[in-house]
């Protein structure tokens, strides 16, 4: 039970006592940070059918954009935790993470985020963060391509700064990635191999660009060779030539959100480097295996890891600020 701010209380602790008290307050602080799937049932209960009417138009227009926002909730999370820090755009005295490696000319879908926030500021002004925003948006483009539902913790406050350094040297693994390091990038970010192995799977949906997948096609022997000459027909061997041409992850059902994902991975047909190393004779081939007959399996697992993911150092209480405008800070 809390204090109450409202009445006076007189102690008289011994240093065992203040001890005992400190440590109670900081469980109190705790608990009181944390994200909760009710932070908005009274400040803005109409939130979630606000962003899920946008989210459905937009990839009702272009199925691709719930992976492009799936995407950006990953690529946002990975830096300094789920902050709407890559939803910053740069100024003359300000470097956001847009231009970053990883993200450059490949994130996409700010747009619709940028309506999203537009259509919740109507209806309840400075309430609902842009970190919030994408947290549901991401889960709405997951289902709506058929994948599972899940209750989103919320909570989150948005940065009022971005690091460009950190989107750019690593924290957010690339397409060349070995296991090694994608179990280690993922640990980082508090996440275990498992839960590397089920975010993969959001590789079931979306397109990569042909200089993401250019070596895999052309130079590496674990891949099924009808497929790599199929993809070589619109990635073409000489680098700057169709560098933007697209392909799609998951050749079987490109737009639905399922398992297919890891069945291709077992026949030596994911399309990048970092997608086949999951299952090419190391320790994750069990689950790819298990994700390949189990689709429920895969989805339960999804949906941990992604909450989990969610958890990971939020700014809450009164850490940074509620944006207006997702592109600035207020």
């Amino acid at each position: 039970m809390a204090l109450s701010p409202t009445r006076s209380y007189s102690f008289s602790l011994s240093s065992s006592s203040i001890v005992a008290l400190g440590v109670f307050l900081l469980l109190v602080g705790t608990s009181s940070a944390q994200l909760s799937e009710n932070f908005y049932s009274k400040k803005c209960p109409k939130v979630f059918g606000t962003v899920k009417s946008v989210v459905k138009s937009a990839v009702a227009k272009e199925p691709r954009m719930g992976a492009s926002i799936l995407r950006l909730f990953f690529h946002d999370c990975f830096v300094d935790g789920c902050d709407g820090s890559l939803l910053l755009d740069d100024t003359p005295s300000f470097r956001g993470e847009k231009t970053a490696a990883p993200n450059n000319n490949s994130v996409r879908g700010f747009e619709v985020i940028d309506a999203i926030k537009t259509k919740v500021e109507a209806i309840c002004p400075s309430v609902v963060s842009c970190a919030d925003i994408l947290a549901i948006a991401s889960r709405d483009s997951v289902q709506l391509l058929g994948g599972p539902f899940w209750k989103v913790k919320l909570g989150r406050r948005d940065s009022r700064t971005a690091n460009f350094t950190a989107a750019n040297t690593g924290v957010i693994p690339p397409p060349t990635s070995n296991l090694s390091n994608l179990i280690s990038t993922f640990q980082a970010q508090g996440l275990s191999a498992n839960d590397m192995v089920a975010l993969s799977g959001s590789h079931t949906i979306g397109k990569a660009r042909c200089t993401s997948f250019r070596n895999r096609i052309y130079n590496e022997s674990n891949i099924d060779n009808s497929f790599a000459k199929a993809r070589q027909r619109k990635c073409p061997r000489t680098s700057g030539s169709g560098d933007n041409n697209l392909a799609v992850l998951d050749f079987r059902t490109p737009d639905h959100f399922d398992n297919n994902y890891y069945k291709n991975l077992i026949i030596k047909r994911g399309l990048l480097h970092s997608d086949q190393v999951l299952f090419n004779g190391g320790s994750t081939d069990s689950l790819v295996r298990t994700y390949s007959k189990n689709n429920k399996a895969f989805d339960s697992d999804f949906v941990k890891a992604m909450i989990k993911m969610g958890n990971n150092k939020p700014l809450t209480g009164s850490q940074g600020e509620i944006r207006k405008n997702c592109r600035k800070v207020n």
